[in-house]
């Protein structure tokens, strides 16, 4: 029986193309961000984007509606019908969105789940956009096969965080939010912050650096993870950051980490 399966497969190379497509896990990824909304399809196995990154500017104001029609517009961009994970910034409790720092405050309190699965027509799950990032960088990047305490922080609008302890997620961190010198860390030490008030490299360096020690003192993590866009540049600022006992790396998925977490949340749910 097993080798007349065998030889039907063998002499039937569409079948076993098919066979292997349905082995394979696609998922849609989508980041919603406080600049930015991406998406693409992931390879769930890999870590890899299957098509090329669709990407729009988040609207100003980022209310629910504006938000949700480019979501769906996305979808739509991405001729997508299968399952989707979606990142929020902000805290994602049992699918309601609890806070939104960096869009519109008219989301807190929605029901986040239900109303980007009606927006898209599809399956939808939904987290936190830093914990997306810290999933994928834990699964294939940076945190690969680390155990002990690991921060990763994305350094974009704000300041995203997402903490591991032995490979295990603690949700919602939102570090960003502490208070350093009596302002919110995000507001200093951002990748927009260093835009908007067009700091140099090296005075940026100083603010992150402060941060850093600072949730240094709060966690003492043995690992630590700058993501974001800036990543791509992380020789222009890494150099200049001192005095940490963690180590101190880049994130390897860089920008295109919360699609990747995004869906392979989705795909485990």
């Amino acid at each position: 029986m097993a080798y007349a399966l065998l030889l039907r497969l063998l002499l039937a190379p569409a079948g076993v193309a098919h066979l292997m497509e349905a082995s394979v896990a696609h998922v849609l990824g989508i980041d919603i961000g406080g600049s930015g909304i991406k998406a693409a399809s992931v390879d769930t196995d890999t870590g890899q984007l299957l098509s090329e990154r669709q990407k729009q500017e988040t609207p100003r104001p980022a209310t629910p509606d504006a938000v949700m029609a480019i979501v769906a517009d996305l979808v739509k961009s991405c001729d997508w019908s299968g399952k989707a994970g979606v990142t929020f910034p902000g805290v994602i409790s049992g699918g309601i969105i609890r806070t939104a720092a960096n869009l519109d405050p008219s989301w807190v309190g929605t029901n986040g789940v239900e109303a980007f699965g009606q927006a898209t027509g599809l399956n939808v799950t939904l987290l936190n956009d830093a914990d997306a990032a810290g999933v994928a960088e834990m699964k294939f990047g940076a945190g690969k096969g680390e155990r002990g305490t690991v921060l990763m922080l994305t350094l974009g609008t704000g300041i995203g965080s997402a903490l591991f302890i032995d490979g295990v997620l603690v949700p919602n961190t939102e570090f960003g939010h502490v208070e350093i010198h009596g302002k919110e860390a995000e507001k200093r030490a951002s990748e927009h912050a260093r835009e908007v008030e067009e700091l140099h490299w090296h005075a940026w360096a100083e603010r992150l650096d402060d941060y850093l020690r600072h949730m240094e003192a709060l966690l003492w993590p043995d690992l630590i993870i700058i993501g974001g866009g800036v990543s791509r540049k992380s020789d222009k600022f890494m150099p200049r950051l001192t005095g940490l006992h963690a180590r101190l790396v880049p994130a390897a998925l860089q920008n295109e980490a919360g699609i990747v977490g995004a869906a392979m949340t989705a795909d485990s749910g």
